[in-house]
């Protein structure tokens, strides 16, 4: 990278993170049009990767986004409170009863299986998060009162409205200027940008963010081996890191995962082959906060890697977005794993 970390003493928070979360209506094996009952997460890319780096892995990570302030919203308070992570900086925004403004987001998932896929059906317009603004939130006492090592958000965030594009530019140039190592996963979502211009524009306007990262996942591995293609700031100075996946079934990948950096030039990991996969939303979240979490501990590049394949896998053998695997877990397998049941 082309920023040392911050030391940790000087620092409240290990990681920062700043997206959307929504409330996750999962109709466990049954279809949503068919189900009469759903089990309830919270989830969002950029929240997942800050909760993983939380709970599995130990960090001090806080979370910024904007919650109506109703029942609903407790709900999902109340979720994130079990994820551990800071709260402190949630923007809370006067709730509508009837859900006309400052709504709570939702996403109904269903987890696929053999040949039917896995699908998600968003209910997310309006949300508090979509309307939330640069001067919501004092970015210079974040980064440079308080301090944070790493700070990671993303183009599902940044996708959500102009106001939020603006506040992740806002974030990330604070972030800079305090010496604070910036991620960004690129996440692109039709849905997202459907309104805004589509995937072209998509592109365009993600690529002013990630340009300014020391970090950048989710750019397609063809585009991670041809780095001429990327912007000159991007090719020069960042590490990018993307999780690789062939889709046999909704049921069965392969899953494993690439590496650059200007040190080190292309890396190949593992690849765990016709993996059998329970739930695979939230695996490319799994991955990022693997490789952020080698790099905060002071891995390198290659064992980073080898830890986001590991970690990402690990989250799609259990329901919802988050993770619930330990560090130990992902340890084990990232050193070639062991799959004897453990008593």
């Amino acid at each position: 990278m082309t920023t040392d970390l911050r030391p940790a003493g000087s620092c409240r928070y290990d990681v920062l993170t700043l997206g959307e979360v929504m409330l996750r209506l999962d109709p466990s094996d049954d279809r949503v049009r068919t189900t009469r009952s759903f089990r309830v997460h919270e989830g969002g890319g950029e929240y997942n990767v800050g909760r993983a780096l939380r709970r599995c892995f130990g960090h001090r990570v806080a979370h910024v986004t904007a919650i109506g302030d109703n029942e609903v919203g407790r709900l999902l308070e109340d979720l994130m409170l079990q994820g551990g992570v800071n709260l402190d900086h949630v923007v809370w925004k006067e709730g509508d009863e009837i859900g006309r403004t400052n709504r709570t987001p939702l996403n109904f998932t269903e987890r696929g299986f053999g040949v039917r896929a896995a699908q998600g059906v968003y209910d997310r317009a309006h949300s508090a998060t979509s309307g939330l603004t640069p001067d919501d939130v004092d970015w210079d006492e974040l980064f440079g009162g308080l301090g944070v090592r790493w700070f990671h958000t993303g183009g599902i965030f940044a996708g959500l409205s102009p106001s939020t594009f603006d506040t992740a530019r806002t974030a990330i140039d604070s972030a800079r200027r305090h010496g604070t190592i910036v991620s960004y996963d690129i996440n692109f979502r039709p849905s997202l940008w459907a309104a805004a211009g589509g995937a072209e524009a998509a592109a365009q306007r993600n690529a002013e963010l990630y340009e300014r990262a020391d970090v950048v996942f989710g750019l397609p591995a063809a585009q991670i081996e041809d780095r001429p293609s990327l912007p000159e700031t991007t090719r020069a100075q960042a590490v990018l890191a993307s999780p690789r996946r062939v889709v046999h079934s909704a049921s069965v990948n392969d899953w494993g995962g690439l590496a650059w950096s200007p040190a080190d030039g292309l890396l190949e990991g593992s690849t765990h082959n016709r993996m059998q996969v329970f739930d695979r939303v939230g695996g490319g979240d799994g991955f990022a906060a693997g490789f952020v979490h080698g790099l905060l501990d002071g891995s390198s590049i290659t064992r980073s890697l080898e830890l986001a394949i590991a970690h990402g896998a690990l989250v799609m053998t259990t329901p919802g977005d988050t993770s619930s695997a330990t560090r130990l877990e992902v340890e084990r397998l990232a050193d070639g794993g062991d799959f004897s049941a453990r008593r």
